[in-house]
C-alpha cells in the first residue's frame, strides 16, 4: 500500500539546538544563506581577476539585467535602492527555486512515530514570508521618512486639519498596515499552492507526468520574487512622493 502524500501548513521540527527549534524549512533556508554568501564572496572575488569565468559573466550578466529592470522604475535612486531591492530578488528567488530541488520535501528524517521531510521550501513557511514583508514594510516607512522628514511623512497619517483629512489618514493607516498582509500571504499562498500541487501530481503518476509543473513552478518562483522586490519598490516611491 502506497504511503500518502505528506503536506502540512506549518514546518516541522527536525532537531532541537539548546531549545531553539530547527525546522526543516529554517535548515533550508540556512542551506540556501550560505549559498548565497558564497556566490557573493565568489563574484567579489572574480572581478578583480583578469581571466574570469564564464559562470562570472552569467552572475553579472543576471545582476546588470535585474538593475535595469529596476532602473526602469527607480530611475536615479537606482543606486540608492539596488542594495534592497536586489537582495530582496536574488534571495527570495534562490528560496523558490531551492524548493523544487530534488530531494526536498522527499527525503525523510522519523521523528518520534511519524517521518517528515528532512528539507522545506522557505517561502512556503509563513513565518519567513511575513518576516520579508515586514522587511519591506519598515523599509518603505524609513525611506519615506528619510525623503520627506518624520513630521511631514507621518501627517500622510495623522491630519487633523479638517475631518476629511482626518478619516482619510486613518484609512492610509489601514491601507500601509495591509502591505504587510499582502505581501506575505501572496508570497506564501503562491508558493504553497504549487509545492501542494508537485506533492499530489508525483502521488498520482510518478514516471515524469509532474516535469511539466515543475517547469511552471520554476516560472512562478520567478515571477514571484519579480513581485514581490517590484512592489517594494512602488511602496518605496508612492511613500516618498511630495503629496500636495
Amino acid at each position: 500500500m502506497r504511503e500518502s502524500p505528506h503536506i502540512s501548513i506549518k514546518p516541522e521540527q527536525i532537531y532541537d539546538l539548546f531549545g531553539f527549534s530547527i525546522t526543516n524549512s529554517y535548515f533550508a533556508a540556512l542551506i540556501v544563506i550560505i549559498l548565497f554568501f558564497f556566490l557573493a564572496i565568489y563574484y567579489s572575488f572574480q572581478i578583480k581577476k583578469t581571466n574570469k569565468t564564464n559562470f562570472f559573466y552569467f552572475i553579472h550578466f543576471t545582476i546588470r539585467a535585474i538593475y535595469n529592470f529596476f532602473q526602469n522604475v527607480v530611475t536615479d535612486r537606482i543606486a540608492l535602492l539596488f542594495p534592497l531591492l536586489g537582495a530582496l530578488f536574488f534571495y527570495i528567488l534562490l528560496l523558490n527555486w531551492f524548493g523544487l530541488l530534488p530531494g526536498v520535501g522527499s527525503i525523510l528524517i522519523r521523528e518520534e512515530y511519524h517521518f517528515v521531510p528532512l528539507l522545506r521550501g522557505n517561502t512556503t513557511d509563513l513565518n519567513t514570508t511575513l518576516a520579508l514583508a515586514l522587511t519591506a514594510f519598515v523599509s518603505i516607512q524609513y525611506y519615506g521618512m528619510r525623503d520627506l522628514g518624520i513630521t511631514r511623512y507621518l501627517t500622510k497619517f495623522f491630519n487633523f486639519t479638517n475631518p476629511i483629512s482626518f478619516f482619510t489618514g486613518l484609512l492610509e493607516v489601514v491601507s500601509e498596515f495591509s502591505k504587510v498582509l499582502s505581501f506575505s500571504f501572496r508570497l506564501f499562498g503562491n508558493i504553497f499552492a504549487g509545492e501542494v500541487l508537485l506533492v499530489i501530481i508525483a502521488f498520482l503518476m510518478p514516471i515524469l507526468a509532474s516535469f511539466p509543473f515543475l517547469l511552471l513552478e520554476t516560472f512562478v518562483g520567478l515571477v514571484q520574487a519579480i513581485v514581490f522586490s517590484m512592489l517594494t519598490a512602488v511602496f518605496i516611491l508612492n511613500a516618498t512622493a511630495k503629496s500636495h
